[in-house]
């Protein structure tokens, strides 16, 4: 717990936006249209449909087409960045740190340069979930039962890295106290704690909410165990070899976006934020430092 809390006043101050001297390293790539990704947290057609404000801003602020991309699975997201498949992405923080790992030594790089903005901080929190007749009401208490755990995709921060790591921190362990499942989306581990399919289950708190406020996770049916330390938000991500111009107006579209605007207020609404703030890959150590205590390296 000590290790989350001394980055989160860090990762608020550096919420901020910062100097020109951030700039990325660029390069000749300029296509007509940028395919923009974003992460299949929830079924790609809802995915599609909310973000359709974000993909006519950029179109209009950018000069181009825009192409919305939702990948099958978070690995299928990170290969297509990889190999050039992909311009801009909405990674997770876990697969954002994957991706840059296994882009080292290639022709191709990437760099974070925006995260959700909300209430002044770029930071967020996992949940931890259980079907409300398992008869657990905190973390602790699922010592020793044997219980099913459902994460969503494997290289996910808020629905298997943040929430296996507060729960070993608590003294709970994979293989030992309970057996997990990956169902691939965050929505998917709710809707199965909800139906008595997992006992327990981790995902995005923001998107948990959401669900909630939605009617599609019934509170009565589902109990909160616990929620993980803040960790930095999912970071957008860009092609380093994009041309500077290119770059710098992907940067000002993102940054300028603001709560209580036509625009802010359409693009920002499936992001519950308020804006964007800049990020650099130095905020997400925290997140390599879950990865390699949780031993998941890929």
């Amino acid at each position: 717990m000590k290790m989350f809390k001394a980055i989160a006043g860090a990762l608020a101050a550096g919420s901020v936006i910062l100097t020109a001297s951030a700039a990325l390293a660029s390069g000749s790539h300029n296509p007509d249209t940028i395919k923009v990704a974003l992460l299949p947290d929830e079924n790609a057609a809802t995915v599609i449909q909310d973000n359709k404000p974000l993909q006519a801003y950029l179109e209009k602020k950018l000069g181009k087409k825009i192409k919305l991309i939702v990948t099958t699975d978070y690995s299928s997201m990170i290969e297509a960045m990889r190999f050039g498949r992909i311009d801009v992405a909405y990674f997770g923080p876990a697969s954002y740190t994957i991706a840059k790992d296994k882009m080292k030594g290639g022709k191709l790089d990437i760099a974070p340069f925006a995260a959700r903005l909300k209430g002044g901080s770029t930071t967020y929190q996992a949940v931890i979930i259980a079907n409300a007749k398992a008869g657990i009401s905190k973390i602790e208490e699922m010592k020793g039962k044997s219980l099913e755990v459902a994460f969503g995709d494997q290289a996910s921060t808020s629905s298997h890295f943040a929430p296996k790591f507060t729960m070993m921190q608590a003294g709970i362990q994979p293989g030992k106290d309970y057996k997990q499942n990956f169902l691939g989306a965050h929505d998917a581990v709710a809707v199965n704690v909800q139906r008595g399919n997992a006992q327990v289950g981790g995902l995005s708190r923001p998107i948990f909410e959401r669900l909630v406020a939605k009617g599609r996770i019934d509170k009565a049916k589902v109990k909160v165990l616990g929620y993980s330390a803040p960790i930095p938000q999912y970071p957008w991500v860009m092609r380093t070899d994009l041309t500077a111009d290119v770059q710098k107006a992907i940067r000002e579209a993102f940054y300028s976006l603001k709560k209580g605007t036509k625009d802010g207020d359409a693009v920002l609404k499936p992001f519950k934020g308020d804006g964007f703030a800049e990020i650099k890959d130095a905020d997400y150590d925290i997140i390599r430092d879950i990865r390699k205590s949780v031993g998941g390296q890929s």
